[in-house]
């Protein structure tokens, strides 16, 4: 596989069609960590034009609206809405082109959920009845639509021997703030009635 990956680098990407476009069409899960450090490839150029640094959320349905990119093109990290994403392949985000990578004073429509920061990793999470389940480690989106379905939340050393990471569902979660995820509660008793152990 890493062979593959070394010769598609310097590869014409249309070559391998088979490879890219088509490649995912299930709306398969996706951990977040696949998602950063991730090649953005140019479909008109057949090079990685950049890769990506941080997905930017929109706390108020949990979605990945875009990602802040790095590319030798430019000092400042450009952003890549999640629309102009043509397919999540293995290989990386392929786009047309680079022309779709923009600064952030260029998106409008974004322009409030880029001035919220909302960062998801490390979030404290918690019960409606305020018990405090832990911080948010890692996060599953389906890999075309980019929402993020689960979080995976870390608990402290003392909760974790009784029960590990906790995997909350997204219909699971009943308010987003700045400061924390408010969750529903764990039935008595039965922790992975509400809220699965990962």
């Amino acid at each position: 596989m890493v062979k593959v990956i070394v010769q598609l680098e310097n590869a014409n990407l249309l070559s391998y069609p088979q490879l890219f476009l088509g490649y995912n069409k299930s709306n398969m899960l996706q951990l977040g960590g696949s998602l950063v450090n991730k090649a953005v490839l140019s479909l008109r150029t057949s090079t990685k034009v950049g890769e990506t640094v941080n997905p930017i959320f929109n706390p108020n349905n949990l979605k990945i609206e875009g990602f802040y990119v790095k590319t030798n093109a430019s000092k400042d990290n450009l952003i890549l809405v999640s629309q102009d994403i043509r397919e999540n392949s293995l290989q990386g985000f392929i786009i047309n082109d680079q022309e779709v990578l923009v600064e952030p004073e260029e998106l409008v429509r974004l322009k409030e959920i880029l001035k919220l920061d909302f960062h998801l990793l490390n979030m404290p999470v918690v019960t409606v009845g305020k018990v405090k389940l832990g911080k948010v480690n890692d996060y599953a989106t389906e890999s075309e639509t980019l929402y993020v379905q689960k979080l995976y939340v870390g608990q402290s050393l003392l909760k974790s021997f009784s029960g590990g990471q906790l995997s909350i569902d997204r219909d699971q979660i009943i308010e987003i703030t700045n400061k924390k995820i408010v969750v529903q509660d764990i039935l008595q008793g039965e922790k992975a009635g509400a809220i699965a152990p990962a």
